[in-house]
């Protein structure tokens, strides 16, 4: 007949004691340590002040200006991806922020296939991560999944086209949606709110996903 032994505890005060709960704490300086992978994808029509916002946000020039497309070169617009990529270092943490960006989207007269690049180098993207993490060497994988998307809805319409439910449909299972009011400054306090209201009336009655 076995007999069980009694139950040992240790001190946690042991030298080089590693407990349960000091885990998370080790985990936490491990990713500081490590630094943060950050992508963020930028979506919305030329001119609602994109370059603005998301220089201003991180305090770089990452995002260029771009020059608004005039209507003969809308007809043959042609949505394009382009990423950049820069190191911010803010109190010991780095993070390594992509901001991909995607020309051309909303400024074609027929936009009705528009979208299909930008879903499709976001599926390329989670295929890759998976691929790479599969692999036998996952020490220096660089995660490249897009993690946002700010939307930009233009202030001067009645609330969302089809081609804004359309899109946000089509990615809000893979990617977290931030709908951004562009230029909200031109508007006043009850018109923007009045906008708001409509657009997560909108975003409600078609059940699309954003985050809060």
């Amino acid at each position: 007949m076995s007999k069980q032994q009694p139950t040992q505890f240790i001190n946690p005060e042991t030298p080089g004691y590693v407990g349960f709960a000091n885990l998370p704490n080790q985990v936490h300086r491990k990713s500081v340590k490590k630094g943060f992978e950050f992508t963020l994808m930028v979506v919305g029509e030329s001119g609602l002040g994109k370059s603005t916002l998301i220089n201003s946000l991180f305090l770089t020039d990452l995002y260029p200006e771009r020059i608004i497309p005039g209507a003969a070169e809308k007809i043959e617009r042609t949505v394009q991806i382009e990423a950049s990529t820069v190191e911010i270092e803010e109190r010991g943490v780095k993070l390594r922020l992509t901001v991909v960006d995607t020309p051309g989207y909303g400024d074609a007269i027929n936009c009705r296939d528009c979208f299909k690049t930008i879903i499709s180098y976001i599926d390329e993207q989670f295929e890759r991560y998976l691929h790479d993490e599969s692999g036998l060497n996952r020490r220096h994988i660089i995660d490249n999944r897009v993690h946002c998307c700010f939307y930009f809805i233009s202030p001067f319409g009645h609330g969302l086209k089809p081609l804004d439910v359309a899109f946000m449909k089509a990615i809000h299972n893979k990617v977290n949606i931030v709908p951004v009011i562009a230029k909200a400054d031109t508007l006043t306090l009850k018109e923007r709110e009045r906008l708001k209201k409509r657009i997560l009336d909108e975003i409600e009655e078609h059940s699309i996903k954003i985050y809060h």
